[in-house]
């Protein structure tokens, strides 16, 4: 696992619902995150919700850390992010995760355990608990409805985190692009076999052939790719020539 995402400590104030505790630990899996706090849980947390929207990343509830306050959960933190959606005037300079993220990182860079904080379902945290954060982050939404369940505030703020860690990579193409040589030879094989199918009047076969041409370049081939379609184009060529005809 990369090791600024182990750095990385998701702290949940009051939770309530166990469904939702359970769709942040599958959250936070997805994320490459396994580092869970809560601070001061419902009693009633655990149940059959939490475990079936865990699925199999139950572990990380059961690996969790409970406290009792919001300074024991991130007193040796060397940034505390809190998510806020509530309007005020130092709440200005609140942050998207996406904005947050490079920051946060580079304190994790520096061996500094890193705190995203989220508030309860129902009223969010109060001046007394927003007063040590060194961030704010704020989610963007439509501004007819900006309220975000807890999970999917998490969710967010992680997938970012996630995102800015460099820990996802895209996969390649199993096989390389084709190069112009090959892509040409394609494509005189399709123009042999509108000829061979009569397709269109050959008159009319190099006008068809610069539609084709766009359709079949207009993005990244692989070799896989034109080998696909060459083989296409000759299996069509032989069954015009060995398959009987049907009459109408």
């Amino acid at each position: 696992m990369n090791s600024l995402l182990t750095s990385i400590r998701i702290v949940c104030v009051r939770p309530m619902y166990g469904g939702n505790m359970g769709s942040i630990c599958r959250a936070m899996r997805n994320s490459g995150l396994n580092n869970l706090v809560l601070v001061d849980p419902s009693p009633d947390l655990y149940g059959e919700e939490l475990r079936m929207m865990a699925m199999h990343a139950l572990d990380v509830y059961k690996n969790r850390t409970e406290v009792a306050t919001v300074e024991e959960a991130v007193g040796d933190c060397g940034a505390v992010a809190m998510t806020s959606g509530v309007d005020g005037f130092y709440r200005g300079h609140a942050l998207s995760p996406r904005e947050a993220a490079p920051d946060l990182l580079s304190v994790a860079e520096r061996g500094m355990p890193v705190a995203l904080v989220f508030g309860p379902e129902d009223k969010g945290m109060g001046l007394d608990e927003l007063k040590l954060a060194t961030h704010l982050i704020r989610i963007p939404t439509h501004p007819e409805y900006t309220s975000l369940n807890l999970s999917q505030a998490v969710l967010l703020v992680a997938h970012e985190m996630f995102l800015a860690s460099g820990e996802y990579k895209s996969p390649e193409d199993a096989t390389p692009p084709a190069s112009h040589q090959f892509r040409e030879r394609m494509l005189s094989t399709w123009e042999e076999t509108m000829h061979d199918i009569a397709f269109c009047p050959d008159e009319k076969i190099p006008h068809m052939m610069m539609g084709l041409r766009r359709i079949l370049t207009r993005g990244e081939l692989t070799e896989n790719d034109v080998k696909i379609l060459m083989g296409l184009a000759r299996q069509s060529t032989w069954a015009a020539k060995n398959l009987p005809s049907i009459e109408p």
